[in-house]
């Protein structure tokens, strides 16, 4: 392109292979050469077109048969800049030095066009010079740029990790994020399978689903992974993993994109409400099978039972002795302690068991033993990783230590069972299969078990001691009013068979409560006779110590039927009151008893509609609750059968000579009762007879 004629194809003449040097078959998908449209154009040593793409056709509008043999300045190049272009001309031919940059080109159309150039000299078999100019519009070729940094930007800054895997699923290429993450370099991925990277994970369950999404191409998305990699051998962690299948522009299926955010805080997080879950359901269920009884080693039982395998391989339940017998359980600061295991569970076969106590029996514990310091302190003692020195502190002697380092016991746990602020005892916990050492959540899961259960293994200590006590007495006297109820003013009365009729089993109580409700109990032996009565002194003082464990009425009756049934007489009757102040409402239940009478004030008096339920001994049967509301003035009227029942008329025409009585109004609750003995009593009834009123404090 030499000559004044000659014009160098502006920074690098548009140049290419000619219109016929597409020899290779056409795609029909659009490749990046087609997105750029590069035109090629090639001029001789004069400076006029030789050689004219047909993309160069599409980038100016100039036809082959246009542009051929006229000099490419005159065709493309504004007067203004033919120096420049004459220059960069004749500097690549003579200097065989390549060029490259932007210059503006004038197209058919007479509008000017900014292209991006790279121009080169080439020689032919003749030795003759030609110039090669490669051409592309300026503002496409920026956009592609854009695009390609910003893809490249974004693969090798993104904190996800990503990944270039192969057809053979050996990794092609990973960004730095994956090199993190795996703690590999780039080249100890390059070549390799997932398997040989990370031997810690699951990779045959990731190459199956590699396979999958390489066969169908539907991207696998979200799929969660857990393992270890060389970044944090020592620590589990979890990755969300996505599988996209690459293809080329023709769809050749070149390989895979994968994907992998750590979330192993979520994973955790999750896991963590999942272990939060079954721990409500662990309290739940504690809560539904411990105390289930009154009975002192079915508790302990239950406790045992329900800690084993969840929070432990190993369990005891230990009370101190003196808490057996009734004393207070203090344990002197530098003296020993004398337990006794009320229970033992284990997960599985162990000869752990043989190193806990026997049940029942009484082992003397030093002060330096573990469970001694945590019935002294009344704090939870753990030992996350139990060595020798542990292992003499928990057991009770060396031979019991032997036996627990046999059983592999790694971890231990000791936690007091506190029930109206008094230490009863611990909850011994020991871990050997288990693998995890006991947490500090694993101690206050145990210490909410162990205050659960202690209230029922106290309500059952208690329960023991008085129906051990009621077993012993005689007879118990009847009741004098309390001076001060909440709400309530009371009346009672307790008339005994006539003279010719031995004593029977009647009786009623007036039991204030410490949150300021009352009980109102009355009741029936059946039978008579100093048995009778000696029955009756035993369930009268059962019923207090069932009403201070603060139970529900059913709960009560329920307790007291399984106490009548070891005792002689058998059965009785009994209704079961608890009035609530605060709430201004009753709780009643009854046991074959006749129903209570209320007398609401400015109308009629009328019947209980109560469940009626079997009388107390039968056993096996449910008791049921039933709240109605009293307000000032209500009086509410409890008897036994010995006021209506007679041997000449029916039973319901004296429950209806009661209510006709009751309408009657009185100055007092002393004059009604006095006047309903009065009127219903004769002298020679056969059977005693407890009344009790009760009426709202206006």
């Amino acid at each position: 392109m030499g000559g004044a004629e000659g014009t160098p194809a502006h920074r690098g003449t548009p140049g290419g292979p000619g219109p016929d040097a597409g020899a290779a078959e056409p795609s029909s998908a659009e490749g990046l050469l087609d997105v750029l449209g590069v035109a090629a154009v090639v001029l001789d040593a004069e400076g006029r077109i030789v050689l004219w793409s047909p993309q160069a056709e599409a980038l100016l509008g100039y036809t082959a048969d246009e542009a051929l043999g006229r000099y490419a300045a005159r065709l493309m190049v504004d007067e203004e800049h033919f120096a420049r272009v004459l220059h960069l001309f004749e500097r690549v031919m003579s200097s065989g030095d390549a060029w490259s940059g932007e210059f503006p080109v004038r197209c058919k159309d007479g509008t000017a066009r900014m292209l991006e150039f790279r121009n080169m000299r080439l020689l032919d078999d003749r030795g003759d010079y030609y110039a090669l100019g490669l051409a592309t519009d300026q503002a496409t070729l920026r956009r592609v740029e854009r695009d390609l940094a910003l893809s490249v930007r974004l693969v090798d800054q993104s904190p996800i990790g990503l990944a270039v895997v192969g057809t053979d699923l050996r990794y092609v290429g990973v960004n730095a994020a994956l090199e993190r993450i795996d703690g590999l370099s780039a080249d100890r991925h390059k070549g390799r399978r997932i398997a040989e990277v990370l031997p810690f994970v699951n990779a045959e369950a990731v190459e199956e689903a590699m396979r999958t999404v390489l066969a169908d191409g539907v991207p696998l998305l979200d799929r969660q992974m857990v393992g270890r990699t060389p970044a944090d051998p020592d620590h589990d962690h979890a990755w969300s993993v996505s599988l996209y299948r690459l293809e080329d522009v023709a769809g050749r299926v070149l390989g895979l994109a994968v994907s992998v955010i750590d979330v192993t805080d979520r994973h955790r997080a999750a896991t963590e409400a999942e272990r939060a879950r079954d721990r409500l359901a662990l309290v739940a269920d504690a809560s539904v099978r411990i105390g289930t009884t009154l009975d002192l080693e079915q508790t302990a039982r239950e406790l045992a039972d329900v800690a084993v395998p969840e929070l432990a391989d190993v369990a005891a339940v230990d009370i101190l002795d003196t808490v057996l017998e009734g004393r207070p359980g203090r344990v002197p600061a530098d003296g020993p302690a004398v337990i006794r295991a009320l229970a033992v569970a284990a997960a599985y076969p162990t000869v752990a068991v043989d190193a806990a106590d026997v049940p029942g029996e009484p082992a003397h514990y030093g002060a330096d033993r573990l469970v001694t310091r945590c019935v002294r302190t009344a704090r939870p003692v753990m030992v996350a990783e139990v060595d020798d020195d542990a292992l003499s502190c928990i057991a009770r002697d060396g031979q019991a230590a032997e036996l627990l380092a046999r059983a592999g016991v790694h971890s231990y746990l000791a936690v007091p069972l506190i029930a109206r602020g008094e230490v009863l005892g611990a909850l011994d916990l020991k871990r050997a299969r288990n693998p995890f050492p006991f947490t500090e959540d694993d101690a206050l899961l145990a210490s909410e078990l162990a205050a659960r259960a202690a209230v029922c293994i106290d309500n059952a200590r208690l329960f023991r001691r008085q129906r051990e006590t009621a077993l012993t007495l005689q007879r118990s006297l009847l009741p004098e009013t309390p001076r001060h109820l909440v709400g309530l003013e009371v009346a009672s009365r307790y008339q005994p068979a006539g003279s010719n009729s031995e004593v029977g089993g009647d009786w009623f109580d007036i039991i204030p409560m410490d949150d300021g409700r009352t009980a109102l109990v009355v009741g029936d032996v059946m039978g008579s006779g100093i048995n009778a009565a000696t029955t009756m002194g035993r369930l009268r003082t059962a019923t207090q110590t069932l009403t201070r464990l603060a139970l529900e009425p059913a709960e009560v009756l329920r307790h007291l039927d399984e106490i009548t049934a070891g005792l002689e007489p058998s059965l009785a009757t009994c209704v079961y009151a608890v009035y609530d102040p605060h709430r201004a409402q009753c709780r009643l239940c009854t046991a074959g008893h006749p129903p209570p009478v209320l007398v609401r004030a400015g109308a009629g008096p009328r019947l209980l509609d109560l469940p009626t339920g079997a009388p107390l001994g039968v056993g096996g049967v449910p008791f049921r609750d039933v709240t109605t509301e009293l307000v000032p003035g209500d009086r509410l009227v409890l008897y036994t059968d010995g006021l209506v029942e007679t041997r000449d008329q029916d039973i319901d025409t004296r429950l209806d000579r009661l209510l006709d009585l009751l309408r009657a109004p009185e100055p007092s609750l002393e004059d009604t009762c006095d006047r309903l003995l009065r009127e219903l009593r004769h002298g020679g009834n056969h059977d005693d007879v407890a009344l009790l009123m009760a009426r709202v404090r206006v």
